[in-house]
């Protein structure tokens, strides 16, 4: 009976060690997908700040500070009760 138990265990390891590289495997190539997506998201709006936003002679990263500040400005002023 111990010989079976051990022969058990060795199994539930290998099994143990099957699953945490495959998890491991399903998570780095969703990382990699989410990443990619991220880097992609952020050249599209990149791109839509400076071509549509940004002033002239205004970096894409200053463009986006301005239109955060406007944004905080106006949600600051809804709070207060003002522009209703």
């Amino acid at each position: 009976m111990k010989k079976l138990a051990d022969v058990n265990a060795k199994i539930a390891e290998k099994v143990v060690e099957g699953y945490k590289k495959i998890e491991d495997g399903v998570v780095s190539g969703y990382k990699k997908i989410e990443d990619g997506a991220v880097e992609g998201f952020n050249k599209v709006t990149d791109k839509i700040v400076g071509t549509v936003f940004a002033k002239e002679g205004e970096t894409v990263e200053e463009a986006k500070e301005r239109l955060s500040a406007n944004i905080k400005t106006k949600e600051e002023s809804e709070e207060k009760g003002e522009n209703k």
